[in-house]
């Protein structure tokens, strides 16, 4: 009896040992979802927050990539996330009203930069001169902005379109240009280049950059997708939040993907606010750009209730209520 009753617990044992084995093998073990795909524009100081939640959020070697609107909106490879300033948006094809802004990662805070020798001591002086910009783009909306308080429109300045944007530091050190609006670190890298000549106007409540987190509404609509874009979004807004105390390695960051000095970037870092947050004015900034990018375009202004379309602060809402 004794011995039926040892076999008995051993067959037990091993066929426990056998069953837990199976179940072992058998386990499904959740596989991590990807990173996302976040593009941005690598030129600009701006990106330096999305760079530093990238770096935090997902494995070593994992980076945004070059792109935004535009490659947002292309049918192949396209990004789950993109970054530009909100005049991208608007200047995307009307028929691609499934864009959305779903976060502010910072405002671009713009001035033109001229040089005194040209004649140029107020915004007035800049009539008849040779401006440097990039036409289609927040920079161009800037420089619109800034004529129009004076009374005064493209046409009565010489718009020059000079590419690539750090050539534009050059061409008004040499006088090819009398001044120019363009974003950071060019404005920076002008005004230490002209050195005593230089001159500058800035356009606090006139118009500042918002440069934007962007996704599209089908992204939105997966709702495991949506999950890890919510989840970017909280990380980037505690990424905002330490970077705003030691910006350094935001910095770092956006040097090496720029092709920058860090003494460009934290020199012109100062003309950002880094706010990832929701401006309650972005629609009208929208509706009264819409007017002036329209015209270029050669086509009707969208309405308020089209460009509200374009909005969704759901994703924002959502990033709030997560436990930090």
């Amino acid at each position: 009896m004794r011995m039926h009753r040892t076999i008995s617990i051993v067959g037990l044992t091993a066929s426990a040992l056998l069953l837990s084995g199976c179940a072992t093998t058998t386990r499904h073990v959740a596989t991590p979802a990807p990173p996302l795909v976040v593009h941005g524009a690598l030129g600009v100081v701006e990106v330096g927050p999305v760079h530093l939640t990238v770096e935090h959020l997902y494995p070593a070697g994992t980076k945004v990539q070059q792109g935004g609107i535009a490659t947002l909106i292309r049918t192949e490879n396209q990004p789950d996330l993109a970054t530009n300033a909100e005049t991208q948006v608007l200047r995307a094809p009307v028929e691609r009203s499934d864009l959305r802004i779903i976060l502010t990662v910072a405002d671009g805070l713009y001035r033109i930069v001229g040089r005194r020798s040209a004649g140029i001591s107020t915004v007035a002086d800049l009539k008849g001169k040779r401006v440097a910009t990039s036409i289609l783009s927040s920079a161009g909306y800037f420089l619109h902005r800034m004529l129009a308080r004076e009374g005064m429109t493209f046409a009565d300045v010489t718009v020059k379109d000079v590419m690539p944007y750090k050539a534009m530091v050059d061409a008004l050190k040499n006088g090819e240009v009398d001044a120019i609006a363009i974003w950071e670190p060019h404005s920076e890298n002008a005004m230490r280049a002209l050195g005593a000549d230089a001159i500058q106007f800035e356009g606090k409540g006139v118009y500042r950059e918002l440069f934007n987190l962007n996704t599209t509404a089908a992204h939105l609509n997966d709702p495991a997708k949506r999950a890890r874009i919510v989840a970017f979004v909280r990380a980037l807004m505690d990424a905002t939040t330490a970077m705003n105390r030691d910006p350094r390695r935001a910095q770092a960051l956006v040097a090496a993907a720029g092709g920058y000095t860090i003494e460009e970037i934290s020199a012109s870092w100062k003309h950002h606010a880094f706010t990832a947050n929701f401006p309650d004015d972005m629609l009208d900034v929208m509706v009264d750009e819409d007017i002036w990018l329209a015209a270029l375009q050669k086509r009707a202004p969208r309405t308020r209730d089209e460009l509200a379309k374009l909005i969704d602060r759901s994703v924002y809402d959502e990033a709030r209520a997560l436990r930090r």
